[in-house]
């Protein structure tokens, strides 16, 4: 299996949710320069519209708030810190290209910076993370013995997307 550069994975994420997108029906607007802060796409129907921040993995899990994490802080405050940088009307889309074979599709989530949130609070046997993991299982320390898992509703799909459309979008 090639091993891609983070730039790489970003760039295969975000073209790749993209073209989800547009299948699925919607409209979709690329954010131009790399690195831009907020959001990667807007994805619109008539009249409503999501800004999605796209994030894209090939190891199972996608550190989403270290830089937010500080000696003295708790891992469940380091997640509000990094719920409070967000716009609320953001949604991700996390891609994974973990185990995926150049040519095959990778797997792809849609979720909230709340559902986000709790998750992360809930990993480790409720001590936290700065990583969402699709799966993972913990052999040591804190977490020893537990699993962390995201939700299967997540699962990219046209259900998931009109559910964020009605929560999250912008008239």
């Amino acid at each position: 299996m090639t091993i891609m550069s983070s730039y790489q994975v970003a760039i295969a994420a975000e073209a790749f949710s993209a073209g989800l997108f547009a299948q699925a029906g919607y409209d979709v607007s690329i954010q131009y320069g790399a690195n831009q802060p907020e959001y990667d796409l807007i994805v619109a129907h008539k009249d409503h519209f999501l800004k999605v921040s796209v994030k894209g993995s090939q190891d199972g899990g996608w550190g989403l708030n270290q830089g937010f994490k500080k000696k003295g802080i708790t891992y469940h405050e380091t997640v509000d810190h990094w719920v409070n940088a967000h716009n609320s009307h953001v949604v991700y889309c996390l891609v994974q290209f973990k185990g995926v074979k150049v040519g095959e599709s990778p797997r792809a989530f849609l979720a909230t910076v709340e559902e986000i949130a709790k998750v992360l609070k809930k990993a480790r046997n409720g001590y936290g993370e700065t990583t969402l993991w699709e799966y993972h299982v913990y052999t040591r320390g804190l977490g020893a013995n537990s699993v962390d898992e995201i939700p299967s509703s997540w699962r990219f799909s046209l259900e998931r997307i009109r559910e964020l459309i009605e929560e999250k979008a912008i008239s």
